[in-house]
């Protein structure tokens, strides 16, 4: 079994709270860190059980990464899909997770509610305001929050700001802080470092029953050690150089150059897209993506149902062969019924 994290990375991490700028002087009662690259499919093996109505629930918005739906339906749980709102920038709607969660109820038990921000595929950015509803609507319902906070560096627009849901909940005081549990998702693959392929990241938990966080520690040690190279990138993401450090000013140019340049890509591609007939774009407030409706014809949702397959694949394809343009069907992420997108 290989050792866990050493005390100077532990270190590194609690001075950062793991990686979301968050310098709270009050530890959190249970606390598990793992330089792993993983994903939340870690944790889900631990909440999911049971068959029929008691079958493990979890709750995924809609649009969503496809490896959640795919990690679910891998642990058999029950997906419980809540949909975004489109035409509120892709807002989080408490409403909507009610709906959601009371629907699901008849026929499995919830456990787990999962929220991205930013949003991928939906590139957007959630206020303080709905992180503090997410949190009291977890905490009454006694869900397990998982926070996929990995493109917490790329906040674009105007007026957006990344809130991490653990420093949102400790400011909410011990009512929330000391009993919801819930799990950080970070990276090094997205952010301004965009190194996806040494598979670095981490996450932190809190308010885990003792027990059960051992039964985390044996999880992730039966998947033995991460490439040297992914910790080492890991060190230099948590722990980046600081104000009189010889490297300090280079660092902050370089950073500074890579947002600014994503941000006016973000810019750019929300303006084109909302030139161009049927296609509608929502303000791409930060991660990496556009998500945008298009509006096909009838005779294109015919002749795509004729060719089996779903409208906006059908498009997609179109648009490679006509245009050597690859972007993907939105159909892959989820969407409502009778609206089509593309990333």
């Amino acid at each position: 079994m290989p050792p866990p994290p050493q005390d100077p990375f532990a270190a590194l991490l609690a001075r950062d709270s793991a990686g979301h700028g968050n310098n709270h002087t009050r530890p959190p009662l249970s606390l598990f860190r793992a330089l792993l690259p993983l994903l939340g499919e870690t944790i889900l093996k631990l909440v999911v059980s049971g068959e029929g109505s008691s079958r493990t629930g979890v709750m995924i918005p809609i649009p969503q990464y496809p490896l959640y739906s795919a990690t679910l339906a891998e642990l058999n749980a029950q997906q419980i899909n809540y949909f975004l709102d489109e035409d509120n920038g892709w807002a989080l709607n408490i409403e909507e997770l009610r709906r959601a969660l009371v629907q699901a109820r008849r026929h499995c038990e919830p456990r787990v509610l999962c929220v991205i921000n930013p949003g991928n595929p939906t590139g957007q950015v959630q206020s303080r305001k709905c992180i503090e509803e997410v949190i009291r609507f977890a905490w009454e319902e006694r869900l397990f929050l998982m926070a996929d906070e990995v493109y917490q560096d790329n906040v674009y627009a105007e007026g957006s700001k990344f809130h991490s849901f653990k420093k949102v909940l400790f400011e909410m005081g011990p009512k929330y802080s000391e009993s919801l549990e819930l799990a950080s998702f970070h990276s090094i693959s997205k952010g301004f470092m965009g190194e996806c392929g040494f598979r670095g990241g981490y996450m932190e938990v809190i308010n885990m029953d003792p027990a059960v966080q051992q039964q985390l520690t044996k999880l992730v040690s039966v998947r033995l050690c991460p490439p040297v190279t992914g910790q080492i990138l890991l060190d230099a993401v948590v722990n980046r150089p600081q104000p009189g450090d010889p490297s300090y000013q280079q660092f902050s140019q370089e950073k500074a150059a890579v947002l600014g340049a994503l941000a006016r890509k973000a810019r750019l591609t929300e303006e084109i897209f909302n030139r161009a007939p049927g296609i509608h774009c929502n303000p791409v407030q930060g991660a990496m993506y556009a998500f945008p409706r298009i509006e096909l014809p009838a005779r294109a949702v015919q002749e795509a149902q004729a060719q089996g397959q779903a409208p906006d694949m059908f498009f997609c394809l179109r648009l490679l062969e006509e245009t050597g343009i690859c972007v993907v069907p939105g159909s892959g992420f989820g969407q409502r019924e009778g609206t089509f997108h593309f990333r």
